[in-house]
């Protein structure tokens, strides 16, 4: 956005959360909420982050190479906090948007639609409020007889009569740059909290008859502050609600949404069907005809066509198209499961590639292992890849018929067609086409036989 800056406040603790972690570094849906704030303006020449609590670890969090951050070395408020921009912004004539780093869902129409209105109406201020029938702890705006606002009142220092106000302040401007700085230098902190309220600029423009309007909105969500972990919560089902709601509209079936959760990384074709406390996680992509769940976690993962997967995990896995998996099967990163195949109960497969049609049905560990077509995997086998310093490789070829109960001791390879008797121990390459038995001969003693 041309000739506009924008101003992140993220400097807060966040007392109300109780937690070690900064504020704004808790996560909705897989990203934080300074994350989600700082992609609004992305559009912007320039934006700064203004930071304080932990600000390293905020630093870090934020992937916009060309975020500028300013350190507010004391928590003496929001008014403050802005202070601390104006000598990178000394030579700025233009208008500044002002964001709270905790209000994650605000859209960028809404902040277009406030800056228009901010420039027709060639206001010094502009704020972005709502009406809400218990506005709690928000700041209750006061206007004046023609409409224009005449301060904003913080809950704390709210007499009852202003209290029942409804209209509240988001903690969302536009200034201009000028005026702006002009008025913070006159802001007191003389307010139950001692500190230099950002909020007090609207008053004392107010009382230089500068305009200052407002721009209402109607979707309180959209400008709902996180600063518990109870709103947290509440964020996070609105969210997800959202993500629900928009892949149920494009042709996802989502049976009992109430127990689903999806990220919005994640991509599903029409057709699918998510059932009942399925979680589905990261750059994900599902094709059409696809049954997940129930009880299924799929992390970052790509699932081809009408595949199933039953209370199962899956997390940085390749699986083509009409595989099933399940149940409690744990398949892990860097797995690729080729068409047809079948992975079964509490069965695990860690690194390896199982080739089409290839069964591993039951209670198997395949670790670090490569396996061709059309193999059958008995139940009870082990690939045994760990010498306890280095991982080897298992080689299975295509065709071959492992019996219950087998270890195969790596690095190993077995042939095409081969046949490994059940309980067996193969600890050496097996050829194409051959049988191999690796176990003691059964012996019968005669027993004792007391009275």
């Amino acid at each position: 956005m041309k000739n506009m800056i924008a101003i992140i406040l993220a400097a807060g603790e966040g007392t109300r959360f109780k937690s070690e972690t900064p504020k704004v570094l808790h996560e909705i849906f897989g990203k934080t909420i300074i994350e989600r704030v700082a992609g609004i303006v992305s559009g912007f020449d320039k934006k700064i982050i203004v930071v304080g609590h932990k600000s390293e670890l905020v630093k870090k969090s934020i992937s916009d190479k060309n975020m500028i951050f300013v350190k507010q070395v004391k928590q003496l408020g929001s008014g403050d906090a802005v202070v601390q921009t104006e000598k990178i912004l000394k030579n700025f004539t233009g208008d500044l948007v002002i964001l709270s780093g905790d209000v994650p869902f605000l859209k960028k129409e809404t902040v277009d639609k406030l800056l228009s209105v901010h420039k027709k109406e060639k206001a010094a201020a502009s704020v972005l409020t709502c009406e809400m029938e218990n506005p709690s702890h928000y700041g209750r705006i006061i206007r004046n007889t023609n409409g224009t606002v005449k301060a904003i009142v913080e809950s704390k220092d709210a007499a009852d009569v202003i209290k029942k106000i409804k209209e509240i302040n988001s903690g969302i401007y536009v200034f201009s740059s000028k005026e702006l700085f002009s008025a913070l230098h006159k802001v007191k902190n003389n307010n139950s909290k001692s500190e230099y309220y950002l909020t007090d600029v609207i008053s004392i423009l107010n009382s230089e008859n500068k305009k200052v309007i407002a721009y209402k909105t109607d979707d309180f969500k959209e400008i709902m502050g996180i600063n518990n972990r109870s709103e947290l919560a509440q964020a996070e089902n609105y969210i997800r609600e959202k993500i629900l709601e928009n892949l149920m509209i494009s042709g996802v079936t989502i049976v009992n949404p109430g127990t689903v959760y999806i990220e919005e990384t994640v991509e599903i074709e029409k057709d699918v069907t998510i059932m009942p406390s399925t979680i589905i996680k990261g750059k994900t992509k599902i094709k059409s005809g696809c049954v997940l769940g129930p009880f299924s976690y799929i992390d970052s993962s790509t699932v081809g066509k009408n595949v199933e997967i039953r209370a199962s995990f899956v997390y940085g896995a390749e699986i083509a198209d009409d595989v099933k998996i399940g149940p409690f099967s744990h398949i892990r990163k860097e797995t690729k499961i080729g068409r047809y195949a079948r992975i079964g109960n509490f069965s695990e497969i860690k690194k390896s590639v199982i080739g089409e049609n290839t069964k591993v049905s039951h209670l198997s560990y395949i670790g670090d292992s490569q396996l061709g077509k059309n193999i059958n995997i008995g139940a009870g086998t082990i690939t045994c890849n760990y010498d306890g310093k280095k991982k080897h490789k298992t080689e299975i070829g295509d065709y071959t018929f492992v019996g219950s109960n087998t270890n195969l001791i790596a690095p190993i390879k077995i042939g095409k067609g081969a046949l490994i008797a059940a309980g067996s121990t193969i600890t050496h390459d097996v050829p194409d086409n051959k049988l191999a038995i690796a176990r003691e001969r059964q012996v019968i003693k005669k027993l004792k036989v007391k009275g």
